[in-house]
C-alpha cells in the first residue's frame, strides 16, 4: 500500500503539474509552425505532441495527422518534403514530387515564408506568456507595496550606503521606482554592483550610493536562489498597499512588460554563466521543471499557469539560440541564404545538424546531471 501511495503521491503531485505545464507550452509553440506554415501555403504532414510512438491520432480535412506521442518532453510539426521532426530536407523525396506536390513543399518555398515560419513557434511562446500574464493581471490585478523602507538590518548593504527607515525610494540608477517589486528586481540582479539611489527623506531629496551584498537564499522548497540583497524590508501599513487593477489594454501592456522582464533576466542570466559571473548549477532540466511544477502546483492553478507563462518564455529563447537543428539555427542559415542568393550546400548543412545534435544532446546531459546533484542536496 506504501508503494501504491508513493507512486500516486508522484503522479498527481509532480507527473500531472509537469505536463499539464509542458504540453500547453509545447502545443502553442508547434502551433505557431503550424499556423504560419498552412498561411504560407506549406502542406503539413504531422502535428505531434510528444516523440516517439503514437498514442492516438486523427487525420484532418487537408491531411495533416494530429497525434498524442509517448515521449512527452516535447514535440514538432513535419512538412511535405521534411526527412525528420528537425525540419531537415528530404532531398530524394522533393525531387521525386511532381509540380503540385513540390509547390506546397516547405524547402520549395521562399526564404523568407520558410524564415516566417520557423520563426513563429519561439513568437507563438512570447504571445502565449503576455496572454496568460494578461489575463492573470485582469482577473485578479496586483496587489503592490510603496517603494518605502520600514527597517534596514544591522550591517547590511543598505545600512552602509546610508538608507534609514521611513525613506521613500523615488529612482535608482535614473530608472523610477513605483513599487518596492520594482526595487527588487533591479537589486536581485545586481550583487557588487554600486546603484545610485534618489530617496525622498521627510522634505528633502537625498542621494546615496548603495551596493548590494550577493546572497544565497533557500525557499520552502529548499531551492537555492543567488541574488542581490539590500537588507531592507517593506511597509507593512494599509496606506503604503495599493491595489492595482487592468483594463484589457493595461492588461496587455502590463503582461508584455512583464514578459521583456523575464526573457531579460534570463538573457542576463546566461551572459553571466558565459562571463564566469554566474554559477552555471541553476540551469535545470525535465527532472528539475517537473519538480518545480509539483512545488508551484500546491498553490494553486494561478501560479501554476504563471509557471507556464515563464516556461514557454525559456521555451521561446532557448529556440532562437543559434544552434542547427533548433529554430535559431535554421534562421542562420536562411539568413545565409538569403545574404548569398542560394543555399548553403547539403554538406555544410548537414555537418551543422551534426554538431547542433551533439551540442543540443550535451545540453541536456548537463541540465539533467544539475537535477540530480539539486535533488541530492534536498
Amino acid at each position: 500500500m506504501e508503494l501504491i501511495s508513493s507512486a500516486y503521491d508522484l503522479l498527481i503531485g509532480y507527473i500531472v503539474p509537469f505536463l499539464f505545464v509542458l504540453t500547453i507550452v509545447v502545443f502553442f509553440h508547434e502551433l505557431g509552425h503550424f499556423l504560419v506554415a498552412r498561411w504560407c501555403g506549406v502542406n503539413v504532414d504531422a502535428f505531434s505532441v510528444g516523440f516517439g510512438r503514437e498514442i492516438f491520432g486523427w487525420n484532418d480535412s487537408k491531411g495533416t495527422r494530429w497525434k498524442l506521442s509517448m515521449i512527452p518532453l516535447g514535440g514538432y510539426v513535419k512538412f511535405a518534403g521534411d526527412e525528420n521532426a528537425a525540419s531537415v530536407p528530404d532531398r530524394e523525396r522533393v525531387a521525386a514530387m511532381s509540380d503540385a506536390e513540390r509547390a506546397g513543399a516547405f524547402v520549395a518555398k521562399p526564404v523568407w515564408q520558410r524564415a516566417a515560419v520557423v520563426a513563429a513557434g519561439p513568437i507563438a511562446n512570447f504571445i502565449l506568456a503576455i496572454v496568460i500574464f494578461a489575463a492573470i493581471f485582469m482577473a485578479y490585478g496586483k496587489i503592490v507595496t510603496s517603494p518605502v523602507v520600514e527597517t534596514v538590518q544591522p550591517g547590511s548593504a543598505a545600512e552602509a550606503g546610508g538608507l534609514m527607515p521611513e525613506d521613500l525610494i523615488l529612482s535608482v540608477d535614473g530608472r523610477e521606482i513605483a513599487t518596492f517589486s520594482d526595487l527588487q528586481r533591479i537589486v536581485s540582479v545586481s550583487a557588487d554592483v554600486p546603484l545610485l539611489l534618489e530617496v525622498e527623506r521627510g522634505t528633502s531629496v537625498v542621494t546615496l550610493t548603495v551596493t548590494p551584498q550577493y546572497r544565497e537564499l533557500t525557499d520552502r522548497f529548499g531551492n537555492v536562489q543567488r541574488l542581490g540583497l539590500l537588507g531592507v524590508s517593506r511597509s507593512p501599513k494599509p496606506e503604503d498597499l495599493i491595489q492595482q487593477t487592468y483594463g484589457p489594454v493595461q492588461a496587455v501592456a502590463e503582461g508584455t512588460h512583464e514578459t521583456i522582464y523575464i526573457a531579460g533576466r534570463t538573457l542576463d542570466y546566461l551572459w553571466g554563466v558565459l562571463s564566469g559571473r554566474e554559477a552555471a548549477d541553476q540551469l535545470g532540466g525535465p527532472i528539475r521543471v517537473a519538480q518545480v511544477s509539483g512545488q508551484v502546483a500546491t498553490q494553486g492553478i494561478i501560479p501554476l499557469l504563471s509557471l507556464a507563462a515563464v516556461l514557454s518564455i525559456s521555451i521561446g529563447l532557448l529556440n532562437l539560440m543559434p544552434i542547427p537543428m533548433l529554430d535559431g539555427g535554421h534562421l542562420v542559415y536562411y539568413f545565409a541564404e538569403a545574404v548569398r542568393g542560394k543555399p548553403l550546400s547539403e554538406g555544410v548543412q548537414d555537418i551543422g545538424f551534426r554538431i547542433g545534435i551533439g551540442i543540443v544532446l550535451l545540453l541536456m546531459v548537463f541540465a539533467t546531471w544539475n537535477d540530480v546533484m539539486h535533488l541530492t542536496k534536498l
